[in-house]
């Protein structure tokens, strides 16, 4: 049975707002795997398996990893031209914004890679919460992690738990959208959570309320029902 319906005129907020991850939920691809792999000088991999044997946090990792990208910044552009996203997801975007919910896109990836990707696809207004990348010469790079958190359990480059709940402060609800490890602890917080891959496991085993969704045109039907007030399907 539905719960009570609540119906919202266009552009009126709902006291709903939303947060998605960008790789692999928005993007088709883990944009830094690509980068990774096609211009990641030796040790890369070394990091990364560090951090899987959770010896160090991902702030970490990500800032070594980057310290190893050989490439200019025209490599980087013509790279991220490949980048697709999921096609429905201007439609998520688009559907949102008739309702009067918040977009906000926070990762723990790569803000120049994500703009630019969004752009291209015509969604330069997103507000795009990630780690900042730094050009240090005309082939090398850094990573600074403005929204990093010494309470972050998980050591990220941006804690999106802190994100989450200053959003949360300023809308009352935030439904997020996620798929993987980056996403676990902010699931656990989140008042409702859209979930696809490793992430629809935590969910079940750790008892959090989400719905799977395989792509962002269930995702856009799952935001609706939201809005409206609906039970949402498990």
């Amino acid at each position: 049975m539905n719960k009570r319906i609540h119906l919202y005129p266009a552009n009126q907020p709902s006291g709903w707002m939303v947060q998605s991850d960008f790789d692999g939920t928005i993007s088709v691809l883990d944009v830094t795997d690509t980068l990774l792999n096609r211009f990641g000088q030796p040790g890369w991999q070394e990091l990364e398996d560090t951090w899987e044997r959770g010896e160090i946090g991902s702030r970490e990792c990500m800032k070594g990893q980057v310290a190893l990208l050989d490439m200019s910044e025209a490599q980087l552009q013509t790279h991220l031209d490949t980048i697709e996203i999921d096609p429905h997801f201007v439609g998520f975007v688009a559907e949102a914004t008739q309702l009067g919910i918040k977009v906000q896109v926070v990762s723990d990836g790569i803000d120049y890679a994500i703009r630019h990707v969004l752009t291209r696809h015509g969604l330069a207004h997103l507000e795009v919460i990630a780690n900042r990348l730094v050009q240090t010469d005309a082939r090398s790079w850094r990573l600074e992690s403005p929204f990093a958190s010494a309470h972050c359990a998980r050591a990220s480059g941006n804690c999106k738990c802190e994100r989450l709940a200053e959003q949360q402060a300023v809308h009352g609800r935030v439904l997020y959208i996620g798929d993987s490890t980056s996403d676990f602890c902010v699931s656990g917080k989140a008042d409702l959570v859209l979930a696809k891959y490793k992430l629809i496991a935590h969910c079940q085993s750790h008892g959090i309320a989400y719905a799977p969704f395989e792509n962002f045109g269930q995702a856009t039907v799952l935001l609706g029902q939201t809005v409206l007030g609906m039970e949402l399907p498990a």
